[in-house]
């Protein structure tokens, strides 16, 4: 629900900004020719990725494509052509939305800024950020020797229960940032401690710390790709997003290729100065407001 509303206030008025699902008055209106209409539409030829992995065998595949899938008819319109009259332009707005409820007992809040579509070449460089913020939640152990600096900040705070990283990709923008868990009356402290840990990437972020976000980055790519089924996910979703299946090979030769200066300087680019999208859901009272939070983006004190 929190990443509805904040896809809500990000993109205000625009596609994106829509939840999946969509309000409750389109749902009781749907007929069966708008589900019709609906797959006509978007269930085409240039829209489908027939995908295999395992022992299988291609003729087979190819043979068991043509018996059902042939009577969609055949295009010859490239896979990520899409008709441009029916594409509303999407934007970014920097904003916030808060529901207090001050009967639940965590404040929920998602925080992030405006990045880049899926093929932009900054993308790496975002991902390693994104690994060197990392997750955590209170099952963890450590304490002040995790590795993630956000992790050691709210390891050390009571009232501090979890926060998770994100980096969500689209065609032509994204959303970089974070989704954590706190007590109400502590939210202004733990939220600074979010947006401390940003800045950080953009101005003192070390070799060392890129090159551990590097290999977590590398491993969680190989983790993705444990079983026939993700392996399958994984090739229609490179399909639609790239035209073709990426080599994990060359994957893993762009993270390589990506140093410190270039996380600073991708992460000052997209986070420094800019305006951040806000949603928080319990005991919000002690969230920042969106005046005092956007100031902490353009400060450098750490």
């Amino acid at each position: 629900v929190i990443f509805d509303h904040l896809h809500a206030t990000a993109f205000q008025g625009t596609p994106l900004g829509r939840t999946i699902l969509g309000p409750t008055a389109n749902i009781k209106s749907m007929r069966r020719k708008d589900l019709t209409n609906f797959i006509q539409m978007h269930y085409s030829p240039g829209r489908i990725v027939l995908a295999g992995a395992g022992g299988i065998d291609h003729q087979q595949m190819k043979d068991l494509g043509e018996k059902y899938f042939t009577h969609l008819g055949r295009t010859d319109e490239p896979l990520l052509e899409r008709d441009v009259s029916l594409k509303e332009p999407c934007r970014f707005t920097g904003g916030d939305v808060r529901i207090r409820d001050d009967l639940m007992p965590l404040c929920h809040v998602a925080l992030a800024v405006e990045t880049c579509g899926w093929k932009n070449a900054d993308n790496i460089p975002l991902m390693i950020g994104n690994m060197a913020i990392g997750n955590w939640d209170r099952s963890m152990m450590g304490g002040k020797d995790l590795v993630s600096g956000l992790a050691v900040r709210f390891a050390n705070q009571p009232a501090a229960h979890s926060f998770m990283s994100f980096n969500t990709n689209y065609s032509d923008t994204g959303l970089w940032g974070a989704y954590f868990i706190g007590e109400g009356p502590r939210m202004m402290e733990i939220t600074d401690y979010v947006v401390r840990e940003w800045i950080a990437l953009c101005t003192k972020i070390t070799d060392q710390e890129v090159e551990r976000a590097k290999n977590i980055l590398k491993a969680n790519l190989r983790l993705q790709l444990d079983g026939t089924t993700p392996i399958c996910e994984d090739i229609g979703r490179q399909m639609l997003a790239y035209g073709r299946r990426v080599p994990l090979e060359e994957f893993e030769y762009r993270i390589d290729n990506v140093n410190a200066a270039k996380v600073r300087e991708v992460c000052t680019k997209y986070i420094y100065d800019r305006c951040p999208a806000l949603a928080a859901i319990g005991p919000a009272v002690a969230v920042p407001d969106y005046a005092s939070l956007r100031s902490e983006f353009y400060w450098l004190r750490l």
